[in-house]
């Protein structure tokens, strides 16, 4: 249980120019401690804009501050203070992705839903004291799936799922694996990468 004491302690962890934007709790290095993953928002007045729908919007970018907890309360262990876009960002012909955050079996996992054009993920875990890129996963297609591609950087391998029903209407899907081998030196780390949006994939 996460005291009202400790909600309001986390937000002096957060910088200046920034607000607590929303929290997740999970254990992250898997010492049967609860630890907490803030994310947090930009305050420049100069982002607060008006959208092509005449609406006011906060174009503020968001970061994320991981802290884990011990005996003695929590230890602030990475940040990345602007490394997501808001989410009031223009989607163009469809709403901007919707990005949200989950701890499982150990790992921080960051989450886009984009509806009916599909969804991805990255897989952080905690190794060598920093929070590095382990996995990634999309999803291309709403109800019915049109292909699926899954990157372990451990391994070194790529999974290619393509489904071949065209008349699928989702979950009939027949999917044809094609696996293959990347080319990776060094896993890249949470607190390094600048913009999710701009991270290449493409290995």
């Amino acid at each position: 249980m996460i005291s009202h004491a400790q909600k309001n302690s986390f937000a002096t962890l957060v910088p200046k120019g920034y607000v607590l934007h929303d929290t997740i709790y999970g254990d992250l290095n898997k010492d049967n401690q609860e630890d907490c993953i803030l994310i947090i928002k930009g305050t420049d007045a100069e982002s607060i804009v008006t959208n092509r729908f005449d609406e006011i919007v906060d174009r503020n970018r968001r970061g994320i501050i991981i802290l884990f907890k011990n005996e003695k309360g929590y230890q602030k262990i990475t940040e990345n203070l602007e490394c997501f876009s808001s989410e009031h960002e223009d989607g163009g012909v469809y709403f901007a992705p919707e990005l949200y955050f989950e701890v499982k079996r150990g790992n921080l996992l960051i989450h886009y839903g984009h509806g009916r054009y599909g969804y991805w993920s990255y897989t952080f875990r905690y190794q060598e004291s920093k929070f590095k890129l382990i996995g990634y996963d999309v999803t291309n297609g709403g109800d019915v799936i049109r292909n699926q591609t899954s990157i372990n950087f451990l391994t070194k391998k790529k999974l290619v799922r393509a489904n071949t029903n065209e008349d699928a209407e989702g979950g009939d899907e027949v999917f044809k694996d094609t696996w293959s081998k990347i080319k990776i030196d060094t896993l890249l780390d949470l607190s390094q990468i600048e913009d999710f949006d701009e991270l290449d994939m493409d290995y």
